[in-house]
């Protein structure tokens, strides 16, 4: 019996360093909504301390409290009163001295604070008892339900950039950012409500000057329709900002003497949702005397992301440099997210294990509407730029997927500019490992939407060809030579077909299969058009079963076919079927899960990932998922060596890529060479692998 290899430190210490979120680029991120008493600071400080000691001990590295939550908001005339603001600021020393033991976390809370004299609506910043910065309200709004002007100096009106608070002595103003020397892409800014509700908000300028994490403390009331454009106003900034965008709230307890608040808040990252609060306190239909305490969201800010976004989106710099402010920066030298380490073991935030098929059923519907219509209108343009009589599509139809697809698209485009679908040469070429289910699928298929049929079989050619280089059939190995003379036999007959009939020939091969090299230079690889060339694998099917649904709803003999289609194994069918007459050459065997190498390609691609980032993210992400090849959940070392696969496969094959035909660019991940993918064909990937290998750890326990 083979004896377990014993387990090293410096394995023990490899697969820590593996599994610490903060070793990736994450930035563990809080909002908390505390529950509010109106008038009584101190316990407005209880309540904060329950909120952010929950946010420390799920190990956030900073936190957001609401706008004016030490006070309340909804004092009036009460925040010119001397005892209120005496209060306000003994709630803070309170939170400050407990902050003492939060080690790592940096929060911001709200409090009244009088600057020289003048009263201001200011956040507080801080880190283990430390004031880091106090910003000021800039634009206290003075309309319909709010009177800030009445009590509230606006941050212009100071006439101090330093104060003297609790004994420290801080910087004071909006242009202030702070940053972490620990974690140099974590840098802050705060402002206060209305402020992100301006033309220009503050942290606009902010982010143009390297601000990554951007914290707005709010107290914003709820009236009907205002929640939707709340949500969209923080995703909007943390869009355009290339940001983390976190939006505080005041929640239960304010003064329901004019208006009602539902404690909305929000972690927002790249105009995408991470988390959200339960408005309202989370309170469910029919549940008697339910608790009216506060609440914490988490969740891992992804600061890599947001560098690497930054370096490729040139004018985001071009447009800091016409724009540029002075700024000043406090930097803090505490390391960040002090937690013990378990805590930061598990990511928190939801990673898309499909990338190209949104996991929301109505995102799933856009998705494949628009893509489909990008490849239809697509074709469309290049069909009217033939002469009339050579507007036809010659397709090799397999009963794949792949081919499936396309033919559809082409049968859409066909219906859109009025002409019959017969232009559509639709070529079945059954060789050595077609199935008879693919080859009634193909066929049912081309009859199914009208196309013109042609059946011509490639055993002939094929064997010419084989008797020509001396190989025996059956009796030599079904090698490299034995697949490639099939697939440059079928391509031969296809531009052969377009010759004689007219038309384009439209390529099949999608962007799975670019990336990993999954094609046969000079064959499939080749076409006039590459209709799939932006669509990944994993989308197809999805495609397929829309078009079914929505497109072809009417033709039932179509929908019939298609049903077929989507019942079989993906395979190219280049080698003899199996003993029962099946598919034998079972692609993902051979080359891996597609969910996998997508999963790798979208992230190497889109953002430039090192290989260990991804294959962490992919741990999160397929986290109890099957492996459909296996049967059981993928274990680390199936998502190590996958990744290798792909690496590899991707770099020996670009000089594929760098030749292949125009085709529609449908989504943010593309190899089109013409597109947004260069890259040298005897590029080595050693240096990729190498990082692979040092950082990846071989085994894990698996997760439930």
């Amino acid at each position: 019996m083979a004896k377990r290899k014993a387990v090293t430190s410096s394995d023990s210490g490899k697969r820590r360093r593996f599994l610490d979120v903060r070793n990736h680029g994450f930035l563990r991120t809080a909002v908390c909504v505390p529950r509010v008493s109106v008038g009584d600071p101190l316990k407005n400080a209880q309540y904060h301390l329950e909120s952010l000691e929950s946010a420390w001990r799920q190990g956030a590295a900073y936190a957001l409290a609401p706008e004016l939550g030490l006070s309340s908001y909804s004092l009036s005339d009460l925040f010119q009163n001397r005892v209120t603001l005496a209060a306000s600021l003994e709630a803070l020393r309170m939170v400050l001295e407990k902050s003492r033991g939060w080690q790592g976390m940096v929060f911001s809370v709200g409090l009244p604070l009088m600057v020289g004299s003048g009263l201001y609506n200011c956040a507080v910043t801080a880190i283990e008892g430390r004031i880091l910065a106090v910003v000021p309200k800039a634009y206290p709004p003075n309309y319909r339900e709010f009177y800030e002007a009445r009590w509230f100096a606006a941050a212009r009106e100071a006439l101090q950039t330093e104060i003297t608070l609790l004994g420290q002595i801080v910087p004071f103003g909006t242009d202030i950012l702070v940053r972490s020397s620990s974690q140099p892409l974590f840098v802050l800014h705060n402002e206060v409500c209305e402020d992100i509700w301006v033309p220009i908000p503050p942290s606009a300028r902010a982010a143009l000057m390297g601000a990554t994490v951007l914290a707005n403390l709010s107290a914003s009331d709820i009236t009907i329709g205002k929640s939707g454009y709340r949500q969209t106003l923080v995703e909007s900034s943390s869009g355009k900002n290339v940001a983390v965008q976190l939006y505080g709230a005041a929640g239960y307890g304010e003064s329901s003497t004019g208006l009602s608040w539902d404690g909305d808040g929000f972690i927002a990252e790249n105009g995408a949702l991470l988390a959200r609060t339960e408005r309202f306190n989370g309170m469910a239909f029919g549940v008697k005397a339910a608790r009216h305490e506060g609440q914490v969201i988490v969740a891992d800010a992804d600061l890599l992301l947001l560098a690497q976004e930054r370096l490729m989106w040139r004018s985001f710099s071009q447009n800091a440099a016409d724009n540029a402010r002075p700024f000043r920066t406090v930097v803090f030298d505490e390391p960040l997210g002090g937690a013990p380490t378990y805590v930061y073991e598990t990511l928190q935030r939801f990673v898309e294990p499909h990338p190209f098929v949104p996991s929301d059923p109505k995102e799933l519907d856009a998705r494949c509407y628009e893509t489909f219509m990008i490849q239809a209108t697509a074709l469309m343009r290049r069909l009217e730029t033939l002469p009339p009589e050579r507007r036809k599509i010659v397709l090799g139809v397999s009963g794949g997927r792949d081919s499936t697809h396309a033919l559809l698209v082409a049968c859409y485009a066909l219906d859109m500019l009025g002409l019959p679908r017969e232009n559509i040469i639709g070529i079945t070429m059954p060789g050595f490992g077609t199935t008879k289910d693919s080859y009634r699928a193909a066929c049912d298929l081309i009859r199914a939407v009208g196309a013109t049929f042609l059946e011509i079989p490639i055993a002939k050619i094929a064997d010419e060809t084989f008797r020509v280089f001396g190989y025996k059939r059956g009796c030599d190995a079904e090698d490299l030579f034995f697949e490639n003379v099939q697939a440059w036999t079928r391509k031969h007959i296809l531009f052969a077909a377009s010759a004689r009939h007219g038309g384009i020939v439209l390529g099949t091969g999608d962007l799975s299969e670019l990336m990993l090299g999954w094609c046969t230079y000079g064959a499939d690889h080749f076409s006039h058009y590459g209709i799939n060339a932006g669509v990944a694998k994993t989308l197809i099917s999805f495609l397929i079963g829309w078009a079914k649904d929505k497109v072809f709803a009417n033709e039932l003999s179509t929908r019939k076919a298609l049903e077929l289609v989507l019942s079989l194994e993906i395979s190219p069918e280049l080698t003899s079927a199996d003993a029962k007459g099946g598919i034998a050459q079972k692609t993902e065997s051979l080359v891996g899960p597609y969910e996998l190498h997508d999963f790798f390609g979208r992230n190497f691609l889109r953002y430039g990932f090192e290989p260990s980032r991804i294959v962490r993210l992919a741990w999160h992400a397929f986290s109890g998922r099957t492996n459909q090849l296996t049967g059981k959940p993928y274990a680390i070392g199936d998502l190590k060596r996958w990744a290798g696969v792909f690496l590899r496969r991707f770099f020996a094959n670009q000089f594929k890529r760098s030749v292949a035909a125009d085709g529609p660019k449908v989504g943010l991940t593309s190899v089109d060479p013409r597109g947004d993918w260069r890259m040298p064909s005897d590029a080595d990937a050693a240096a990729w692998l190498r990082e692979l290998e040092e950082n990846v750890p071989d085994t894990l326990p698996l997760r439930a």
